[in-house]
């Protein structure tokens, strides 16, 4: 197996089905895929995923997408052993970082301590401070915010502060150097967070609200080497697509593209598709999670799977014959399900090369999605320290 380019798409938040440990979640009967087929009764239409096998890896079929007799490629699941559900959880474990020691999560709200000290360097108070949907939040708090300059800061079941403003009020290079100070509050050792994410938004009142595209993550500094930087240091090209480059804080990644949709996200990976290299491309396509997962919105999370996929058959056309193309997830979030959280899940795992020529073989259950990278890795003949090569059975940690 030598493949010149490898091309990975995560799918955020498109999740397989409850994985074993769901119950320590409180996610027992999550399977993000199946209910998105249950709701559309027969009319999800994934045909590109599906000859992929994408029901080929599921007991039960997603409604609507047949079984592949034969798939294009190999199938199978990945199974999460980090110590949450997070998206950097799931991204730094498929690049051989596993996150074993929860990160701190506040269903509480954040310590006043911690509060003050953000009201202190940025100059505004601090409103809402508990769990919250992001959408619901600046909906209930946004005209306040409009009125008074303060700024909303919200938690969720993950290991996150978000920080929300109005972007006529508090311009975005402010939200952002407010957040970057608060990310310096939460390194650890006291508080350890995976994300501060700055959530800016626009409109004039509560009932046209959006926010934008604007978003950036301020994630936590990898604590160990990844994947990204093995391979770098051993002279590859290392291409971050969507939220890659803020999820591992630039570390490892040769260039970056800010996605301001799936769509952006797919006409980027379209462009370094037509280029030379040699190397990785990471695409991370976050409106399947942001605009659908969390909002428990089934109809939209379907029509982006279905987006997604038309956009599919383009990249499997434009593919080299020593081009590797892998399709996963990095946690679910079940649109029918309860709360607005994610949810523990398996992922999906679809790799195709022109040259496997209907290969159809089943990759099982893989242990952890650190398999991913130790498959990337592999193939560039790059040494892993955690997970196993889907194509070469010999453990290297």
């Amino acid at each position: 197996m030598t493949y010149q380019r490898v091309f990975a798409i995560v799918l955020d938040s498109v999740g397989t089905g409850q994985a074993k440990d769901a119950i320590k979640f409180d996610d027992v009967g999550a399977d993000t895929l199946g209910h998105v087929g249950e709701y559309y009764q027969g009319n999800l239409k994934l045909p590109n995923l599906g000859k992929m096998g994408l029901s080929n890896l599921r007991k039960i079929p997603v409604e609507g997408v047949p079984v592949a007799k034969p798939a294009i490629g190999d199938y199978g699941q990945m199974a999460e052993i980090s110590a949450g559900k997070d998206s950097m959880n799931g991204h730094w474990e498929m690049m051989g970082l596993p996150l074993t020691k929860p990160l701190d999560t506040f269903p509480n709200g954040f310590p006043t301590s911690l509060i003050k000290q953000i009201e202190g360097y940025s100059g505004r108070k601090v409103i809402v401070n508990k769990p919250y949907s992001g959408t619901q939040v600046i909906h209930d708090y946004g005209e306040r915010q409009m009125k008074t300059g303060e700024l909303i800061i919200y938690t969720s079941g993950d290991s996150v502060m978000q920080i929300a403003a109005h972007e006529e009020v508090i311009p975005v290079d402010e939200l952002y150097k407010i957040c970057k100070y608060a990310r310096t509050l939460l390194n650890g050792p006291e508080y350890t967070v995976g994300r501060v994410i700055a959530r800016p938004y626009i409109g004039p009142d509560q009932n046209h609200f959006v926010r934008t595209a604007n978003r950036h993550d301020f994630s936590l500094a990898p604590t160990g080497r990844t994947d990204l930087e093995r391979l770098q240091d051993a002279g590859y090209d290392v291409i971050g697509i969507g939220k890659i480059n803020d999820i591992f804080s630039g570390r490892g990644i040769s260039r970056g593209f800010h996605n301001e949709s799936n769509a952006d996200g797919m006409d980027h990976l379209d462009s370094v598709m037509r280029e030379d290299f040699t190397g990785f491309c990471f695409t991370n396509l976050v409106d399947f999670d942001a605009k659908y997962g969390h909002r428990r919105n089934p109809k939209g999370f379907g029509e982006a799977l279905m987006e997604f996929d038309q956009r599919l058959g383009h990249v499997l056309d434009e593919m080299r014959p020593d081009d590797l193309l892998l399709i996963t997830a990095d946690h679910g979030n079940d649109p029918g399900f309860r709360g607005t959280d994610h949810t523990r899940e398996n992922v999906p795992l679809l790799v195709y090369s022109p040259t496997m020529k209907e290969s159809n073989q089943s990759l099982g259950v893989r242990a952890t999605f650190a398999d991913l990278g130790a498959t990337v890795l592999d193939n560039f003949n790059v040494k892993a320290e955690k997970g196993t090569s889907f194509y070469h059975e010999v453990r290297n940690d």
